[in-house]
């Protein structure tokens, strides 16, 4: 593995891993009050084309990383729109 695909490995599971407490502590309190309904949107948005980038180049940090980030928000949107 050459040292470019590690720093994005690197980059990948510190931006993806930094999300968890945040569905944790959702899912936990079942309370998401505090979340922007339409940040989450466009922020699942966002991932999603950075995974369609990520396939479309062909880098795996930015398919492995964007696809777990996915569904993390995926679940805490889930949660945000279970408790409205």
């Amino acid at each position: 593995m050459d040292v470019i695909t590690l720093v994005g490995f690197i980059a990948g599971t510190l931006t993806t891993v930094a999300y968890v407490p945040q569905v944790v502590r959702s899912w936990r309190l079942k309370e998401t009050r505090d979340i922007s309904l339409s940040m989450l949107v466009l922020y699942a948005i966002g991932v999603f084309l950075w995974l369609l980038y990520g396939c479309w180049t062909n880098a795996l940090p930015i398919i492995v990383a964007n696809g777990i980030s996915e569904i993390l928000i995926l679940i805490l949107l889930g949660i945000k729109l279970h408790y409205l």
